[in-house]
């Protein structure tokens, strides 16, 4: 097996942005037909990992011809940063900010930012920056209360709180708020962006309104948050000359399902519906530290700032990221996809190996020894190796 992932493994001339793409040149045949990339990470809080994307993003837009770059982030606020980007005026720190995700509040995630305003000032197509999370609709509220004339007091009264909530945190919200969020999508109808904003704050609502854990998990909030972001994916796609970058966690760009829910994530939906035009990309690290917010009593501790967490290499043989060290201890990408493959290579990747994976939060004193189950070769198409992580740097 580490032959095999040897053999085929690209390794990283460095993970500097600003330098040449041109060691990423294997990957234009692997991506060839691809109009979706889904770039995830192991951890939001990991410096090398914005590096290693805003390279690869560099790649996909100079030299494949891609023309979004879709964020795990608010679709609201996203508007106003996708302006940004095109030349208008703004504060990009604000701007990340207001996307209401911590994570994204890095100056490497501002490098990203301000490449791709630079790059639009001579560029054709333009790249744009797109949320696809409904969470924080705050903008849409804002938005639809200045454009409905008459109608916003009557229709969005009773959906007012839904710019002070947060997913996950509390009691869900009352059914009736749904169904309230509904009717303005009705009344609005279709075309423009009052439908738009409109369906974003009854994305939301859908979501505050369900519980976080439920015995059918197609009913949590967490199943129908990754359809969402599927849906709203595919709405960029609507545009025929539209190629996305994705980027967002390993276990939202994986074609699989929650382990604990049993419920598709984004990437399954993708791939259901894109097939071989969708590539999932994980992106993994070795050993090192990154930075997220403690558990407390099973729930992110909002109050508190992100921590840094430190974490020692796997040493397990049924841990991914053990077998791509002993692969290629250099950064690299390895893909998945293209080639033959001997039959000890396709048993192991269909067999249930194990991955570390933390998204904005890490459990207080378990964190170290928190694997995640998954099976490569259905998950992800291609896997990237970071030896050695770093804490993401906040503004």
């Amino acid at each position: 097996m580490t032959g095999w992932l040897a053999s085929r493994a690209v390794p990283l001339d460095g993970l500097d942005p600003r330098g040449p793409v041109a060691g990423l040149e294997p990957l234009r045949e692997v991506l060839d037909g691809v109009r979706v990339v889904g770039l995830g990470e192991a951890t939001h809080g990991t410096r090398e990992f914005f590096l290693l994307k805003h390279r690869l993003l560099r790649f996909l837009v100079e030299e494949l011809g891609f023309t979004v770059l879709a964020m795990e982030a608010s679709v609201s606020a996203s508007e106003a940063l996708d302006a940004y980007v095109l030349g208008g005026a703004g504060e990009p720190e604000r701007l990340l900010a207001d996307l209401g995700f911590w994570t994204w509040r890095t100056r490497e995630m501002l490098a990203v930012v301000e490449w791709m305003r630079a790059h639009n000032r001579t560029a054709e197509p333009k790249v744009r920056f797109a949320g696809i999370d409904p969470q924080f609709p705050a903008a849409s509220l804002r938005w639809l209360r200045d454009h409905l004339g008459e109608r916003a007091g009557e229709l969005l009264g009773p959906l007012a709180v839904l710019g002070e909530t947060r997913l996950g945190v509390g009691e869900p919200l009352d059914p009736a708020i749904e169904a309230a969020a509904r009717g303005l999508a009705d009344e609005v109808g279709a075309g423009g962006p009052e439908e738009a904003h409109a369906r974003t704050v009854s994305q939301f609502a859908t979501l505050v309104t369900r519980p976080m854990r439920d015995a059918d998990g197609a009913r949590t909030a967490g199943a129908a948050r990754d359809q969402f972001m599927a849906d709203n994916v595919d709405r960029l796609l609507e545009d025929p000359a539209a190629k996305v970058a994705v980027w967002a966690h390993n276990g939202h760009v994986a074609a699989g399902h929650y382990a604990r829910l049993g419920a598709p994530v984004m990437g399954d939906h993708l791939r259901q519906r894109h097939g071989a035009g969708y590539y999932a990309l994980g992106l993994l690290f070795g050993q090192g530290e990154f930075r997220a917010r403690r558990l407390r009593f099973g729930r992110p501790d909002v109050r508190r700032p992100p921590v840094r967490h430190r974490v020692p290499a796997a040493g397990r043989p049924d841990v991914a990221e053990s077998l791509l060290a002993a692969a290629c201890p250099r950064d690299h990408v390895v893909d998945l996809r293209l080639g033959p493959r001997p039959e000890a290579v396709t048993r192991w990747l269909g067999e249930q190996q194990y991955v570390r994976g933390y998204g904005a939060t890490a459990g207080r004193f378990s964190y170290k020894l928190t694997f995640t189950p998954a099976v490569l070769g259905a998950a992800f198409d291609g896997l990237a190796y970071i030896a050695h992580g770093t804490c993401s740097t906040p503004l």
